[in-house]
C-alpha cells in the first residue's frame, strides 16, 4: 500500500500559481519594425501604435511539462513509502529448562521404548522428552546435564531442533557417576537470571539422591522460589533401592512444594509420558505475537521520473530547434527560380 511520510507537503502544490500571481512575469518591449511614416499611417488607420503588439507565449507542451515536473518534485519531498504486508513475530512467553540426571544408575534397563523393547532409563527419557519438546513451539528451551558436576548443554534458545539434537548426544556417566542435584539446580537458577520472560519453569529429572552438592537441594529450591522459578521434579526408577542409587522422594517432593511446582514418579515409560502430558496441561503454550509492517522508501522513483522528464523535454526542444533551423537555412540557400 502506498503511503507518505509527510503528506502535508502536498500543500506546496499550488505554490507556483501563488508566485505567478504575486510576482507577474517579466515583459520586455522591443521595437519590431521602424516605419518613418508611422504617425501618418496611424492617422489613416485610426489605430494607435503598440496597442496590438505581439507577446511571446509559452506553448501548451511547456506548461504541461512544468506542471508534471513540479508535481513529481512535490511527491518526492513528501517521501512516498510502500507499506508491505504485516510480518508476525512470535515472542517466547516462557523459558523452559530441563535438567537431566546422567549418573550411572540411568543405564539401568527397566524401561520400554515405543516399540516395546527393553531400554535403559536415559533412552526412554530421551524419547519421551523429545516428543515433549516437539510441542514447545514458542518457548525458549534450555538443557542442563548433571552427574558428578553440572553442565549447560544448551542455553535458552527458540531453536528446538538444536535442543533435541544435543539431547540425543547425552550419554550416561559423561559427567561422572554421582548425582549433584543441588549444584544442577543452582546452575539452572543462574541461567534464569538472564531471562526476561514472566514464566520460568525448571523440570528436574533424576533417579537417585543428592550425593554431596555444595548447595543442598532444599536451599537451592528456596533460591529458585525467590527468583520466581517454578520447579517440577520427575523421579524415575525404583524407590526401594538402597545406597547412592536410592531414590530420595522426600527431597524431590519438598523441592516441588517450596517452589509451587509438582512432583511426579515414573516407574515406567507410560508413567513418564503421563508426567509430561500433565506438564503440557498445566503449562499451556502461550505465545505473544508482535507484528509490524515494513516500510520501503520509494521517493527516488518520482525524483528519477522528474529528471527523466526534464531531460526528455529539453532533448525535444533541441531536436525541434535543430529541425526548424535546418528548414530556415534551406529556404535561405535555395536558389530563386524564374
Amino acid at each position: 500500500m502506498l503511503t507518505f511520510a509527510h503528506p502535508w507537503l502536498f500543500a506546496l502544490a499550488p505554490l507556483p500559481l501563488l508566485v505567478r500571481a504575486v510576482f507577474p512575469a517579466h515583459h520586455e518591449q522591443r521595437t519590431a519594425v521602424r516605419v518613418p511614416f508611422l504617425q501618418r499611417l496611424s492617422q489613416l488607420t485610426g489605430r494607435e501604435p503598440g496597442s496590438d503588439s505581439p507577446t511571446a507565449k509559452r506553448p501548451l507542451s511547456q506548461w504541461l511539462a512544468l506542471a508534471l515536473a513540479w508535481g513529481l518534485l512535490v511527491t518526492a519531498i513528501a517521501r512516498p513509502q510502500w507499506l508491505e504486508e504485516p510480518l508476525v513475530r512470535e515472542l517466547p512467553m516462557r523459558d523452559l529448562l530441563v535438567a537431566i540426571d546422567l549418573s550411572g544408575s540411568m543405564e539401568t534397563t527397566d524401561f520400554n521404548d515405543s516399540q516395546g523393547n527393553t531400554v535403559d532409563r536415559l533412552t526412554a527419557v530421551k524419547q519421551v522428552l523429545d516428543a515433549f519438546l516437539a510441542r514447545r513451539d514458542g518457548d525458549r528451551v534450555g538443557l542442563v546435564l548433571f552427574g558428578s558436576a553440572a553442565f549447560v548443554q544448551v542455553p535458552f534458545t527458540a531453536d528446538l531442533e538444536v535442543v533435541r539434537e544435543l539431547l540425543y548426544e547425552a550419554q550416561v556417566r559423561m559427567l561422572g557417576p554421582r548425582t549433584m542435584l543441588g549444584d544442577a539446580m543452582g546452575l539452572s537458577i543462574n541461567l534464569f537470571e538472564r531471562s526476561e520472560v514472566d514464566e520460568r519453569v525448571l523440570i528436574v529429572l533424576t533417579d537417585g539422591n543428592d550425593t554431596g552438592s555444595l548447595v543442598p537441594p532444599e536451599r537451592a529450591a528456596e533460591i529458585a522460589r525467590d527468583n520466581d522459578v517454578v520447579i517440577y521434579t520427575i523421579a524415575i526408577g525404583d524407590p526401594e533401592a538402597i545406597g547412592e542409587q536410592a531414590l530420595d522422594e522426600v527431597t524431590l517432593r519438598n523441592i516441588a512444594s517450596i517452589t509451587g511446582g509438582g512432583y511426579f514418579h515414573a516407574a515406567d515409560r507410560e508413567e513418564l509420558e503421563v508426567a509430561y502430558r500433565y506438564l503440557d496441561e498445566i503449562n499451556p503454550r502461550e505465545v505473544e505475537t508482535q507484528s509490524y509492517r515494513p516500510l520501503t522508501d520509494i521517493y527516488h522513483w518520482p525524483l528519477a521520473a522528474n529528471v527523466l522528464l526534464s531531460l526528455m523535454y529539453f532533448a525535444w526542444l533541441r531536436i525541434r530547434l535543430s529541425y526548424f533551423s535546418r528548414i530556415r537555412d534551406d529556404s535561405l540557400t535555395r536558389e530563386p527560380t524564374i
